[in-house]
């Protein structure tokens, strides 16, 4: 029988601290899990433009799940393997009004990451980008209405006053979640991390059974729900936790490593 598992974990709050490395604790994790016939990918919120520093440091080679599963993506060849767009009218209807109300909104299409008139992600991206090569930054334009539109897979929309949200809630076709306090993201109706975990575990040969999940977050929670072993971290989100098969340590106490030692290895 093939021995080979696969652990697909959310970033920020699970495997690392935002704007930190991953600890040295959770990396000797991820070294055992792979001598034990382990694969491992992220599964993250963010663009394929936002992931490059990670999925070196961690040397995933395997496709990794962004925009909260509207793209699976090849880190090695730096390919889109498959995407969900949303909607072409959907995506103009909402450019439309974002532009007009100056929301604080970015568009993640496989071209560039699109910041519209009232997006303030372009220093987080800059931040990014700061001392990477040139084929290694994450590409960003300011929207133009006077062009083609893009095909987008993700909005995020970020502090949107009530009608704002109201507005995207009642546009049919898409799937919305919280990736953190404030942040709303959009896809289309039928994306997340877990229905790309499945996908994943598919085109990689693996049984669902033998899929884990780690997460914190509501965008976490479909796959958390979805796979074989869903591991919620101490902390999360009330849903999450209650979906998960096993809860473990925060973030900050190298959950991750924990539920790898205690968890994982005791049940593949």
């Amino acid at each position: 029988m093939d021995g080979r598992f696969l652990v697909v974990t959310d970033m920020d709050y699970t495997l690392l601290l935002p704007g930190k490395k991953v600890s040295p604790r959770n990396t000797e994790a991820i070294d055992d899990l792979r001598k034990a016939g382990g694969i491992l990918t992220i599964a993250t919120g963010r663009t394929p433009f936002l992931t490059g520093i990670y999925t070196k440091e961690l040397g995933i080679t395997s496709p990794i799940i962004t925009s909260n599963g509207a793209s699976i993506y090849d880190p090695v060849g730096r390919t889109e393997i498959e995407i969900n767009p949303i909607d072409e009218g959907i995506t103009r209807t909402f450019l439309d009004y974002f532009t007009k109300k100056g929301c604080d909104a970015t568009g993640y299409s496989p071209e560039a990451v699109y910041l519209l008139c009232g997006s303030k992600r372009g220093a987080f991206i800059e931040n990014y980008n700061k001392g990477l090569p040139e084929d290694e930054k994450a590409v960003v334009r300011n929207y133009d209405p006077s062009l083609p539109v893009p095909v987008f897979d993700k909005f995020l929309l970020i502090d949107a006053d009530e009608e704002t949200e109201k507005f995207v809630r009642d546009t049919e076709g898409i799937e919305i979640v919280s990736s953190a306090k404030g942040f709303l993201d959009i896809m289309s109706k039928g994306v997340s991390k877990g229905n790309a975990l499945l996908k994943l575990a598919d085109i990689l040969g693996i049984p669902h059974d033998r899929t884990f999940a780690l997460g914190d977050s509501e965008n976490d929670l479909s796959m958390i729900r979805m796979a074989g072993h869903g591991i919620a971290m101490k902390g999360s989100d009330p849903d999450v936790i209650a979906a998960a098969s096993y809860v473990t340590a925060s973030c900050e106490e190298d959950g991750f490593a924990k539920a790898v030692y205690d968890y994982i290895l005791k049940n593949i």
